[in-house]
């Protein structure tokens, strides 16, 4: 009963097809030219992400007709009229703030799977999890030695 025909088998089976996959295509055909699948899957994600764009330009040109005028085209915030410039003074002390967080941030995101998978970890991850968390300590002591974390 098994003679002709493995049960399962991972790879081609005895007519050289693969397990899975069209047999009216052999695998020859397949290894001797791989592109067309791989073309064929960059045109599906072009006209993936280029097919919407096109349908909301033809809905916007259909739907929304375009009714320029004075009032349209005026500076609109709040109702009111922009003073001033727009560009702000912005705190670089904000900026350092913000790398901390995202540095401890990032620990976290580390730390959660170590400390699921701990007891099943070898002692070398172990170390190297100690090394990363005294790196991470050493950044925040020179944050403090620095004063970068005192809020004035």
């Amino acid at each position: 009963m098994w003679a002709a025909k493995p049960p399962f088998c991972y790879g081609a089976d005895v007519r050289g097809y693969s397990v899975g996959m069209n047999p009216a295509i052999p695998l020859a055909i397949i290894a001797a030219n791989p592109w067309p699948p791989i073309v064929t899957l960059l045109v599906c994600a072009l006209l993936f992400g280029l097919a919407p764009l096109a349908l909301a330009k033809l809905w916007a040109a259909k739907f929304s007709p375009a009714k320029p005028g004075k009032e349209k085209n005026a500076i609109y915030e709040c109702g009111l009229e922009s003073k001033g410039d727009a560009w702000v003074q912005f705190k670089a002390s904000y900026y350092l703030y913000a790398i901390i967080f995202l540095i401890f941030d990032v620990e976290a995101v580390f730390l959660l799977p170590f400390a699921v998978a701990y007891t099943g970890l070898s002692v070398g991850a172990a170390v190297a999890m100690l090394v990363f968390l005294l790196l991470l300590v050493e950044g925040l002591v020179w944050a403090s030695k620095k004063g970068v974390l005192t809020w004035s």
